[in-house]
């Protein structure tokens, strides 16, 4: 089977890498029951194989899977299906909804604080971490940085109790963001969003900053919303898919 690239259908149509492609036919045979809850996937050299991918693909792909709640790896043994549907994707230690909610309650009021209380050295660090993100094509390098950006706001605050907060979820913002930019491809919306944060920082505007910070996480539940409920629009153009 040769997966082809394809678009996904919205507002802003866009190409879809090897590995979504790979999730997406992985997640729609899981979802109609052709893998049924308690039985293993195939071997990765067989799905290799069939799918006509490589190896570093399709364990993105099934990395994702396991995200998503549907499977689970249990190491010598394989990957087993555990669900048939995507409930809440889960970011190391916390579910995606946990995550949010407490991200709404900490980093919303914590970027109106830092408006008021940022430093000159809080909008140098700021600014340069910005202009770092928005250069970088690197995917892994943009997520360590998209968490330190996140965690440079609540130092603005003056406050250890928020900076603590951000440290305690760090790993989980760095995995939900990695899966965002992955499924989603959130990089250069987030570089804007972070943009007009940085900006209301830089005036000083308790309004503007919790407006800014509350439109990013906003976006940032969409396209989880989307990804877990995706629209089945995609439209196929020829082509292998990239490996």
């Amino acid at each position: 089977m040769n997966l082809s690239d394809s678009q996904t259908g919205g507002r802003v149509p866009r190409r879809v890498s090897a590995m979504e492609a790979v999730l997406a036919h992985l997640r729609g045979a899981i979802e109609r029951g052709d893998y049924a809850i308690g039985d293993k996937l195939p071997s990765e050299a067989e799905l290799c194989r069939t799918l006509e991918v490589s190896r570093p693909v399709l364990r993105e792909a099934l990395r994702a899977l396991q995200t998503m709640g549907l499977t689970v790896s249990r190491t010598g043994r394989g990957t087993f299906v555990v669900a048939s549907t995507v409930e809440d994707p889960t970011f190391g230690d916390y579910a995606a909804s946990d995550l949010l909610e407490v991200r709404r309650h900490i980093e919303i009021p914590v970027a109106g604080y830092a408006a008021l209380r940022r430093t000159p050295e809080n909008l140098d660090h700021l600014s340069h971490l910005l202009d770092r993100m928005e250069r970088e094509t690197d995917t892994t390098a943009w997520v360590a940085m998209d968490s330190l950006f996140h965690l440079a706001v609540a130092e603005a605050a003056q406050n250890p109790v928020f900076r603590r907060v951000i440290e305690e979820i760090r790993d989980a913002l760095a995995r939900q963001s990695a899966f965002l930019n992955e499924l989603g491809g959130r990089r250069e919306r987030s570089n804007q969003e972070h943009r007009a944060i940085v900006e209301a920082l830089i005036d000083g505007s308790e309004h503007d900053a919790v407006a800014a910070m509350s439109h990013h996480l906003d976006r940032v539940d969409t396209t989880l919303t989307d990804i877990v409920r995706p629209t089945r629009t995609d439209i196929p153009t020829e082509g292998r898919p990239e490996a």
